[in-house]
């Protein structure tokens, strides 16, 4: 809708709800590359593609595939995390958003 994703997304007939494992496949403000989260889909929309050039998450169970976009600083993705659940997502994204440094990255 607004031209930040190479993706067009369309109303689907089929709903698609379930647990997933991913690993994420690139840096973006949510997570390191090769942080491992179990998450859920809960959507009726598809984009084309379903992935971008660096995909958000590899899924590891049910199946295996990619999804979502990470890149320039976005990260798009219809997996729904629990801050809970991955441990300094929240911290990660708040200092993405001030400009700052990931923990990661900090040199400290």
């Amino acid at each position: 809708m607004c031209g930040v994703l190479p993706a067009e997304a369309r109303m689907s007939p089929r709903l698609t709800l379930g647990y997933r494992e991913a690993v994420a496949l690139t840096d973006s403000p949510l997570a390191a590359a090769g942080t491992r989260v179990r998450g859920h889909e809960f959507h009726r929309t598809v984009t084309s593609p379903g992935a971008g050039p660096t995909p958000a998450w590899g899924f590891t169970r049910p199946e295996r595939r990619v999804e979502g976009f990470a890149a320039d600083g976005v990260h798009a993705s219809y997996l729904h995390i629990h801050w809970a659940g991955v441990p300094g997502a929240a911290e990660r994204l708040v200092a993405a958003a001030a400009g700052g440094t990931t923990p990661e990255e900090d040199p400290a």
